[in-house]
C-alpha cells in the first residue's frame, strides 16, 4: 500500500516525533562534541596508539567469524527445516529460533560455569555464534517459503546445481541477517566481558570507569560508531540490486527434497546446534539451580531485582511506545523529506551499541543536567533510543494497513487532522502499537551495558545482578537471575519458531 501523501504534517504529530529523532541523534552528536573538547591531538594521540589499532582487530575479527559461522549455520538449518524431508523438522525449526531467548551474557556464564578454561576469542565466538545465528536463520526461513520454485525447476532442466539457484535469492535475506550478526558483535559487552576478551565495548567501560579523563572513552565510541557504519555501507553496496525472486500473490509451494542417505548427517549437524544453543544453557543452568540451593537463595535480592527489572523494562517500553507512535504515523502516511528525515533518524540507534548511548547520556547528565545522573530517567531515555527502531518498524507496518481513506472520510465529517488521526488511525494500529511496545519491553529486560552504565545507586536488575555475581565466580548464586531472565524472554522465540515451521 503506497503511503497517503497529506500535504503538512500536523504540528501536533510532528513536534514529538522531532523530540524522537532529536534523542536518537544525541548520542552521536555529544560523542563528537566531546571528543573534540580534547582538541585535535587528544584525538589523535588515542587514534595513534598501538592498543586502539589491537582493539579494532580484535572487534573487527570476532565479528567477521561470528558472521561466517552464523551464516553456515543459520542458511544451513534453514534450507533442512523449510525445504527437506529432515525428521522432526518442526521441532528443529522451533529449537532453531530458541537461542534468541538466551542472553549471551547467560549463555557465556554457563560455558565459563562449566568449563572454565573456555575464555578469549574461541569462547566468545562460540558463544555469539550460538546466540545469534536465529538472526540470519529467521529471514532465510521466510525467504525460502516465499520462494516460488519454477527458477529452480529452469535451473536444473538446464544443468545447473539447485544450490547455486537458491543461494543467489537467498542473498538478499542472508545479507540482511548476516548485517545484524556483525552489529551485535561489535557492540556486545556482556559475553565478551564474561569471557574476559577485550574489544572494543570492554575498553570503553573500563575507560569510562578509570578515571575523570573520559575524551579515550568518547573517541573508542565515535570509533565504534564509524566502524558500523562502514560495516552498513559495505552490505548495502554488496547487495546491490539483488532482490528475491518471488512468484505471484500466491506462489507455488516448492517440492521436498529428499534427503536419503544424507538424512542421518543432516539430522546429526541439526542436534549439534541445538543441543549446544538450547539444551546447554537450560542444563547448566539447572545443574546450578541445584547447586545453589544448597546455599540458599537470597529470595528478598531476588525478588527486588524482579521488581526493578519490571519496573525499569515497563517505563522503558512506555516512553518508547509513545515516541514511536508519531515517528510511525509520520512514516506511514507522509512522503516529504522531513517525513524521511524523522524515520530515518529514529533507526540510528540501531547501529549505536548500548554502550556508546549510555556514554553519551552520561557525558550530556554531568555536564548539562546533573540532577538526572544516576537516575531511572535517564536510563529510560537509553532504552528510548536503543530500542525506537523496533517500536516505530511495528507502528509503520500496523499504521500501512489501514485504509487512508478513513482519515479522508472522517476530516470530511469536520473532524480536525489529529482528530482523524485519534479517532481513527490509532484504535485502527493499537495491535502494531502493542506489539511494538511489548517487544520493546522484553529486550529492555535483557539490556546490560546501559543499565550497568545508567542504573541509580542500588538499583539493581536480573541482568546486572547475573553480571556481578558472574564476575565473582558465584555460579550458583547467578543462577536464579540467569533462570528467570531466560524464562521471561522465552515467549517470544519460541513464538518465532512456531510461525516458520506453520
Amino acid at each position: 500500500m503506497r503511503p497517503f501523501r497529506s500535504r503538512r504534517i500536523p504540528a501536533g504529530l510532528l513536534a514529538p516525533a522531532l523530540v524522537a529523532a532529536a534523542l536518537s541523534l544525541a548520542p552521536v552528536a555529544y560523542l563528537a562534541v566531546r571528543a573534540a573538547e580534547g582538541g585535535p591531538r587528544a584525538f589523535a594521540d588515542v587514534l595513534a596508539r598501538a592498543r586502539t589499532a589491537e582493539l579494532a582487530v580484535r572487534s573487527l575479527g570476532l565479528a567477521a567469524t561470528v558472521t561466517a559461522a552464523c551464516a553456515v549455520v543459520g542458511i544451513s538449518l534453514a534450507w533442512l527445516v523449510i525445504r527437506t524431508d529432515l525428521p522432526g523438522r518442526r521441532v528443529f525449526g522451533v529449537l532453531a529460533a530458541l537461542p534468541l531467548a538466551v542472553p549471551s551474557y547467560v549463555a557465556a556464564y554457563t560455558w565459563v560455569a562449566a568449563f572454565p578454561a573456555i575464555s578469549g576469542f574461541w569462547g566468545s565466538a562460540l558463544v555469539l555464534t550460538l546466540c545469534t545465528y536465529p538472526l540470519v536463520y529467521l529471514p532465510v526461513a521466510a525467504a525460502l517459503r516465499r520462494m516460488d520454485p519454477a527458477m529452480e525447476e529452469v535451473a536444473l532442466s538446464l544443468g545447473r546445481s539447485r544450490a547455486s539457484v537458491v543461494l543467489r535469492q537467498l542473498r538478499p535475506a542472508a545479507a540482511a541477517g548476516s548485517l545484524l550478526v556483525a552489529m551485535y558483535a561489535l557492540a556486545e559487552f556482556g559475553a565478551v566481558s564474561i569471557m574476559r576478551f577485550d574489544v572494543f565495548t570492554t575498553q570503553i567501560y573500563t575507560s569510562y570507569r578509570a578515571g575523570f579523563n573520559r575524551t579515550p572513552a568518547a573517541v573508542l565510541g565515535l570509533l565504534l560508531v564509524l566502524v558500523t557504519f562502514l560495516i552498513v555501507l559495505a552490505e548495502a553496496r554488496s547487495r546491490g540490486r539483488a532482490a528475491y525472486a518471488l512468484g505471484g500473490s500466491t506462489p507455488r509451494r516448492a517440492s521436498v527434497v529428499r534427503l536419503g542417505p544424507a538424512r542421518t548427517p543432516a539430522l546429526a549437524w541439526a542436534a549439534a546446534v541445538a543441543v549446544p544453543a538450547v539444551g546447554f544453557p537450560l542444563g547448566s543452568i539447572a545443574f546450578w539451580l541445584v547447586e545453589g540451593s544448597s546455599r540458599g537463595v537470597a529470595a528478598a535480592e531476588l525478588g527486588a531485582a524482579v521488581g526493578a527489572t519490571l519496573g525499569v523494562s515497563a517505563a522503558g517500553a512506555l516512553v518508547t511506545g509513545a515516541l514511536a507512535v508519531p515517528v510511525g504515523i509520520i512514516a506511514a502516511r507522509h512522503g516529504s523529506r522531513t517525513a524521511r528525515f524523522v524515520e530515518q533518524a529514529a533507526y540510528v540507534g540501531h547501529a549505536l551499541p548500548g554502550i556508546v548511548i549510555a556514554l553519551s547520556l552520561v557525558f550530556f547528565a554531568v555536564r548539562y543536567a546533573y540532577p538526572l545522573y544516576q537516575r531511572w530517567p535517564l536510563l529510560v531515555l537509553a532504552y528510548a533510543v536503543l530500542f525506537l527502531p523496533a517500536a516505530v518498524g511495528a507502528v509503520r507496518a500496523s499504521v500501512l494497513q489501514s485504509p487512508p481513506v478513513l482519515e479522508e472520510v472522517a476530516r470530511s465529517l469536520g473532524r480536525s487532522p489529529l482528530g482523524a488521526i485519534r479517532q481513527v488511525t490509532l484504535p485502527l494500529a493499537l495491535p502494531g502499537v502493542l506489539a511494538g511496545t511489548a517487544l520493546v519491553f522484553l529486550t529492555a529486560m535483557k539490556e546490560l551495558p546501559a543499565t550497568l552504565l545508567l542504573r541509580p545507586t542500588g538499583l539493581d536488575t536480573l541482568a546486572t545482578q547475573l553480571w556481578t555475581e558472574t564476575g565473582s565466580g558465584s555460579y550458583g548464586a547467578a543462577a536464579p537471575y540467569a533462570a528467570l531472565l531466560m524464562l521471561l524472554a522465552a515467549v517470544p522465540g519460541f513464538l518465532l519458531g512456531m510461525r516458520e515451521v506453520r
